[in-house]
């Protein structure tokens, strides 16, 4: 069986008019007599639509009409689950090769049509206006009497047809800058770049190169200055984590941006809680740093974190209870 698809690929090569490149893709096409789907470059190419996009928009473009392409249904056909499905539909309403149209029922009621459209940029064009048919010789009409003028007809005034998909250059909402804390102090510095650093050991996704961590390390310093543990900064930014991925630093920026915490109650705040509560004053306790893990814990006074001192109460104990020699 090798041997003949090996046999009819030399072949199929040889007919190839030219000479063949050096690399890269070598085509062979057969042309297509019957089941075929026309895709244009401009969706095959797409170079804002993920790949993912780009497959879902050709398998929902094969289909017959009527057939119901809603996330549930395409995930029946598809080996994607519903949330890739659901984010590569947004990907295709973004850029005007899905829409949804609501149409009224004759009985009154409103439903929602799924529509997709092949070439979203076709629909932004004008239409050329259909040539007017020559006209017949007609036979000499009878002579009649004058009949009175007719009152002129008025025209109601036609509105420009507006766009039904948003243009491919329309320009994109800005993105948020990164957070940055109100005084990066040399021990929060450390602090995140000491987090980013640790992150592999926890996630191995998520090996920064030394740029990236110069980069995202103010981020991080914003959120332990909004009293954020490091343990639930790590959960915030590692959990629920795409297959594959691809741009590690890129998902930490957008986590860290979007998922940003409010900063705590400051002290004239708790001053008016306290007033209104009529119970004491909380007195937020500042970062240190660990004198043995660099890790960043809360005390009143620097030492060593929770887990180090807890080491450490081991050894010792460990320790005492080794028999001393005779």
């Amino acid at each position: 069986m090798d041997t003949q698809q090996n046999t009819a690929l030399l072949r199929a090569l040889a007919e190839i008019p030219g000479p063949l490149p050096a690399r890269g893709v070598i085509h062979i096409e057969i042309p297509h007599t019957t089941h075929f789907t026309v895709v244009g470059n401009h969706l095959a190419q797409h170079p804002d639509l993920s790949c993912t996009a780009v497959g879902l928009a050709v398998r929902i473009q094969s289909l017959p009409q009527g057939t119901r392409v809603g996330i549930k249904a395409l995930a029946a056909r598809c080996k994607e689950g519903e949330k890739r499905i659901a984010a590569a539909l947004r990907e295709l309403e973004t850029h005007g090769y899905l829409q949804r149209a609501r149409d009224r029922r004759p009985n009154g009621k409103f439903i929602t049509r799924t529509v997709f459209c092949n070439q979203p940029t076709a629909l932004l064009r004008p239409h050329p206006a259909a040539p007017s048919p020559e006209p017949e010789p007609e036979p000499e009409p009878m002579p009649t009497p004058p009949a009175p003028p007719a009152p002129p007809a008025q025209e109601d005034p036609v509105p420009p047809p507006l766009p039904l998909v948003p243009p491919p250059t329309a320009p994109k909402p800005p993105r948020k800058p990164l957070p940055q804390p109100s005084e990066l102090t040399p021990e929060l510095q450390h602090a995140a770049t000491t987090f980013l650093s640790d992150l592999p050991r926890h996630t191995p996704q998520f090996t920064l190169s030394e740029n990236d961590i110069h980069r995202l390390a103010p981020a991080v310093a914003a959120w332990l200055e909004r009293a954020a543990h490091p343990d639930t900064i790590r959960r915030t930014l590692t959990d629920d984590l795409p297959n594959p991925l691809n741009h590690p630093a890129s998902l930490l920026k957008y986590r860290l941006t979007e998922l940003l915490p409010p900063p705590p109650p400051g002290t004239h705040d708790l001053t008016t809680l306290d007033a209104l509560t009529h119970r004491p004053r909380i007195t937020v306790t500042p970062f240190q740093t660990c004198d043995d893990c660099d890790r960043a814990f809360r005390s009143p006074t620097p030492g060593h974190c929770r887990d180090c001192r807890e080491t450490r109460a081991h050894h010792e104990h460990r320790t005492d209870d080794m028999p001393t020699a005779a």
